[in-house]
């Protein structure tokens, strides 16, 4: 039990990986984190949870150029979900007025570098000035195709199928699509990930083991891979590490 516990949970101090090193065999086509840990990093501190989300802010910025220097094409980081409404006033607020500053601090690096912007979620709940301000970077990066970004924000994973299943059933009654029609690879169209690739790897940090509500559909193959540090102490080095640990993996899909 003490070998499978260090061994889902990476614990050790990564093994520096250079991208010489990824690049030598496939890399992922899609990664998706789910960024946890930030509240509980800033009161292991004695620090107010806003001061933990910012460091989370700045770690992501580090990930993102990290992702675009490895070169892996499809990134999605899981930044607010639907449960996290139930948070204290004051720390949602804090989120969302960071990822205003964010949009406004770094959107024109990000177009520089080729990242193209999505949402997965529903904006409809967000604050006006979060909201205009993800469809302004939604809307500028559109072009841009070196890396596509998708921003969780909140999202839900049920609540996503359930979108889809109202979505195809309005689409059968409008006689738009036949019944017979509907399989995985149609249903998949439906959802807030249409046209982008399944995951290939899930991150969490924070020494959970659990996927809360994260892409449950999309996940079903994917690779899963965990640390035993709160998300702001993440760093290039765990995330080579992922990736490292990912390609050595051997996926069967269900076959032998």
């Amino acid at each position: 039990m003490r070998r499978y516990f260090k061994k889902i949970f990476n614990k050790d101090v990564p093994v520096n990986v250079d991208i010489l090193t990824l690049n030598e065999n496939p890399l992922p086509k899609h990664v998706a984190i789910i960024m946890d840990g930030n509240g509980r990093w800033a009161k292991s501190r004695g620090l107010p949870r806003a001061v933990g989300h910012r460091a989370g802010a700045d770690m992501f910025k580090r990930i993102v150029k990290e992702t675009i220097r490895i070169g892996i094409p499809y990134l999605t980081v899981y930044a607010f979900s639907t449960e996290n409404w139930k948070r204290p006033q004051d720390e949602v607020n804090a989120l969302m007025e960071l990822l205003v500053e964010y949009v406004n601090k770094e959107l024109s690096k990000l177009n520089n570098n080729g990242v193209r912007i999505n949402l997965l979620g529903n904006k409809n709940r967000l604050p006006e000035e979060a909201r205009l301000q993800i469809e302004r970077a939604v809307n500028e990066t559109r072009k841009n195709d070196k890396l596509q970004l998708q921003i969780a924000l909140n999202y839900g994973g049920r609540a996503e199928i359930i979108d889809a299943v109202k979505a195809v059933l309005c689409d059968v009654k409008e006689d738009r699509i036949d019944i017979e029609e509907i399989n995985e690879e149609l249903f998949s169209k439906y959802l807030y990930t249409a046209n982008i690739p399944d995951p290939d790897l899930i991150i969490r940090p924070s020494g959970e083991l659990r996927l809360s509500n994260f892409l449950p559909w999309q996940s079903a193959y994917s690779e899963l891979w965990f640390a035993n540090v709160f998300w702001p102490d993440f760093s290039e080095e765990y995330y080579r590490r992922a990736i490292y640990d990912y390609q050595l993996r051997n996926r069967r899909y269900g076959a032998l």
